[in-house]
Formats: C-alpha cells, sequence, structure tokens
C-alpha cells in the first residue's frame, strides 16, 4: 500500500479569512459548493464597478470575461448566474430546431441535476451513456448510442455533452480528443460541462487551453472549489456567445451591477487557482483514500482529484452511523462521498481518519 502524502500547508490562514462565518467551511465533507468566501473577495467587491452587464458596460465583469477567454485561449466568455445556467444556455445556443437529441453520460450533472431543462428549454431529447470502464466516457461508447440518420423517424444527435471532473475523476485528454474529431467529422456540437474542469487542470491532466479547444462551449464553475459565492463562466467562439448572450436575456440572466458578483470570482480564479491551492485539496482526498484502504476499505470510484467515494457495501456500519457519529465530532457528512476543498482544515481530516479507524475496528 503507498504510503500516506503529507499534507501541503495551507496557504491561507482559514480561520478569520471567511467574512461571516469564520471558519465554517473548515469541517464540512459534503460538497466543495461549502467554501465561504474570503476577506479578499469582499476587498474586491468594495473596489467592483457598478456598472450594467446587460448593456455590456461593467469594467468588472468585461475584465473577468476577457481574462477567462484569455486562460481558456477561445475568442470569448460570458458570465452565468450558476453552472446550470452555464450548460442550458450553452446547450440551447448550440442546438437549432427539433428535431435533435443531446448526447450525455447516465451519470452527468445536466442529465440527472438540472430538472430536466434541456428538454424544456431546448426541446431536445436527451440519450444518456453508460461508461463501460466505469470511469468515463470513451468514443466506443458512444458510438454505440449516438444517432447519425436523417429519416423521418430519427432523431439526430446534434451535441454530445461531456463533463470533467465527473465523480472527482479525470476524462483523459487523448480520450477527448477521439470524440471531439469524431464529432466534428460528422457536423455534431460539442459540449464540456466543466464546472471542476479547473481540478483536472490542478491534477495535471492537461491545461484549460488543451481541453477548451477541443469544444464549442465550455462552462465552468466559480462556486465550487475555487470558493466563490456565485457564479460561472461560459467560453466559445464570438458567434456562439453572442447567442448565448440573448439566450441568457431571454432566461432573465442579464444582471444589472454583476460586478459585486465577478470581482469575487475573479480573486477565485487568481488566488485559489493560479495560486495552487486546489493541489491540497486532492492531497488531502488521497489521504483519506489511502487511509480508508489501510482500514480494509474499498473505493467505489478511484480518488483522483477532491472526492473520496466510499464504498460501504459489506461494512459493519451504516452511512446514517457515519454521518451521525461525524456529525458528534463536528464533521458534516451526507453521504457515501466525501468532498474535499482548500478551506479543509488539518484537524478535520485528522478527525475524519480517526472516524474511520474507529468505525472500521468493529469488522
Amino acid at each position: 500500500m503507498a504510503s500516506e502524502p503529507a499534507i501541503l500547508p495551507v496557504g491561507i490562514e482559514t480561520e478569520g479569512n471567511t467574512w461571516l462565518h469564520p471558519g465554517a467551511a473548515a469541517f464540512d465533507f459534503r460538497s466543495d459548493t461549502k467554501t465561504c468566501p474570503t476577506r479578499s473577495m469582499l476587498e474586491a467587491v468594495c473596489r467592483a464597478s457598478h456598472g450594467d452587464d446587460v448593456s455590456r458596460s461593467d469594467p468588472t465583469t468585461n475584465d473577468l470575461e476577457a481574462h477567462v477567454a484569455s486562460l481558456t485561449s477561445r475568442d470569448a466568455a460570458l458570465f452565468v448566474l450558476s453552472g446550470t445556467m452555464g450548460n442550458q444556455i450553452a446547450l440551447r445556443s448550440l442546438l437549432n430546431q427539433p428535431p435533435h437529441s443531446v448526447l450525455c453520460d447516465d451519470r452527468s450533472h445536466v442529465f440527472n441535476n438540472e430538472a430536466g431543462s434541456i428538454s424544456s428549454l431546448s426541446g431536445a431529447l436527451v440519450i444518456p451513456v453508460t461508461a463501460s470502464n466505469g470511469r468515463y466516457m470513451t468514443l466506443e461508447d458512444i458510438l454505440k448510442r449516438v444517432d447519425l440518420r436523417s429519416t423521418v423517424h430519427s432523431c439526430p444527435t446534434r451535441v454530445i455533452c461531456l463533463e470533467n471532473t465527473l465523480a472527482g475523476m479525470i476524462m483523459p485528454l487523448s480520450e477527448t480528443r477521439r470524440i471531439s474529431a469524431f464529432a466534428r467529422s460528422h457536423g455534431i456540437k460539442l459540449h464540456l460541462d466543466g464546472a471542476r474542469l479547473w481540478e483536472a487542470v490542478a491534477a495535471r491532466a492537461g491545461t484549460l487551453t488543451e481541453y477548451c479547444s477541443l469544444f464549442d462551449t465550455v462552462s465552468l464553475s466559480f462556486s465550487k472549489g475555487l470558493g466563490a459565492p456565485v457564479g460561472g463562466i461560459l467560453v466559445g467562439s464570438y458567434e456562439v456567445i453572442g447567442r448565448a448572450r440573448w439566450v441568457r436575456q431571454s432566461i432573465g440572466g442579464g444582471v444589472r451591477q454583476p460586478g459585486l458578483l465577478t470581482a469575487a470570482a475573479r480573486v477565485a480564479i487568481d488566488e485559489t487557482f493560479a495560486g495552487g491551492l486546489l493541489a491540497r485539496s486532492h492531497t488531502m482526498a488521497e489521504v483519506v483514500a489511502v487511509h480508508w484502504m489501510k482500514c480494509g476499505g474499498k473505493l467505489k470510484y478511484p480518488t483522483q482529484t477532491n472526492m473520496v467515494w466510499l464504498d460501504l457495501e459489506g461494512q459493519s456500519f451504516s452511512l446514517t452511523e457515519l454521518t451521525e457519529k461525524g456529525q458528534k465530532d463536528g464533521l458534516l457528512i451526507s453521504r457515501d462521498r466525501l468532498v474535499f476543498h482548500y478551506q479543509i482544515s488539518d484537524e478535520a481530516v485528522r478527525k475524519l481518519k480517526s472516524l474511520i479507524s474507529n468505525l472500521t475496528s468493529d469488522i
């Protein structure tokens, strides 16, 4: 068994660095959406411009969009209020007139967690695909489900939607290139739900430019591991982002003074992503995964970034016991998925390892 890697220094002082609830996220393993805004984000909000983004006259927002477009080497970017909004605006912008279908992983967020909005907003049929390797979709998986027909009976595939990371697992750049080449050769558009693409890049799976160049649109989240309070961003060509801006307005996504939000998002990119803080969450996850396996546990999925999926089958304790005993130690756990983020404290990791040791010692 591999030895446990050392947890890297936090890099910032967790306690006292959140402006409303100091340390509130330090013991929260439920999701990386539980991160709290930092003092530096508040300071940036205080300096933010108060322009109107509907008329594209807000300097803070324009600067954020230009910065992300540059980071991803794409033409343009569009700030959105949520990852779901980014995904749905992208798909609506890529799709034209039904009948049309969207092909995606059967575990994907767009299929399971966005209120069926592909059907309601875009009028598209969703075709779920099961990843045969249990980790990520391959071109071979797609070939079994893609509809290339143009008969009156068919609902042709117009968009393939991938997700990276999915369940904390990385979709390799090599496989993404294969799928992208296939899609382009058949005139199929490609969207990436890259809410946690930052995590894949932090794990050195590829660069933002390498991944984003393979897609027509990519959505990225600011409010998960990066720690901003609100928002995400969509990148693509001038033409697609121009249409996406219209679609965003049509569903009420235009914001009059978004600088208060986009200022915090820019800090999240500069301090959390560019500052290298995501690596710490990966290291913490690996430490706990190794400890879990040393205690005889198995993983449902491999730990590649910031998530540890516990396989509780055959254990002497239930998920309810795990969550209740964790809560007594001040640990917030809601499912068999433990999510790490840069605001998790070293003390929380120690308590979690101790909890695992105590629960598994009864086997």
